[in-house]
């Protein structure tokens, strides 16, 4: 059997899985650091912004996150909910055009028991999937195959978005 490293993985296996001391999630942090080339993230608008999943289900899969912590839709104001659905579209758009996917799956994960891993902060999630892309790595393997790196992904649909929302 050959080996797949995917040495970045470790990064999450290791690491913090929810707020940090301050009850900061993770999406909080990155929404209010400038690091944006590191954090991978793609565009920002006012009350929302784009970044690329750091340990993705797919090539190209970006959350849609608000500024705000929230944890339920209800918790959002009329003005977030409706940017985060323009970004969406908007990062949607520049996938297909910059990685030219056969469909998507973009959806909500809300509470635990629906998959939410960071349950303190609700986000979009934007999968682009290709035809045969479910092949027997995720399959039999857990494992997904990402073609590019991150920061590649993530430079390529800065482009296509422009430097902001």
């Amino acid at each position: 059997m050959e080996a797949l490293h995917a040495p970045w993985r470790i990064q999450y296996i290791l690491g913090p899985k929810q707020s940090d001391a301050d009850g900061r999630s993770v999406f909080t942090a990155i929404a209010q650091s400038s690091e944006d080339v590191a954090n991978y993230v793609i565009c920002r608008a006012r009350t929302s912004y784009a970044v690329l999943n750091s340990f993705p289900y797919n090539a190209g899969h970006v959350l849609i996150c608000p500024y705000r912590q929230v944890a339920d839709l209800p918790d959002l104001t009329d003005e977030e909910a409706l940017e985060m659905q323009v970004l969406l579209r908007r990062v949607q758009a520049a996938i297909r055009a910059v990685m030219r996917p056969d469909g998507f799956n973009i959806g909500l994960n809300l509470g635990k028991v629906a998959g939410a891993g960071i349950v303190e902060h609700l986000h979009w999630h934007i999968v682009p999937r290709w035809n045969g892309d479910t092949n027997f790595m995720p399959v039999t393997g857990s494992t997904a195959v990402l073609p590019e790196a991150l920061a590649d992904t993530a430079a390529k649909l800065r482009a296509a978005l422009g430097d902001n929302a």
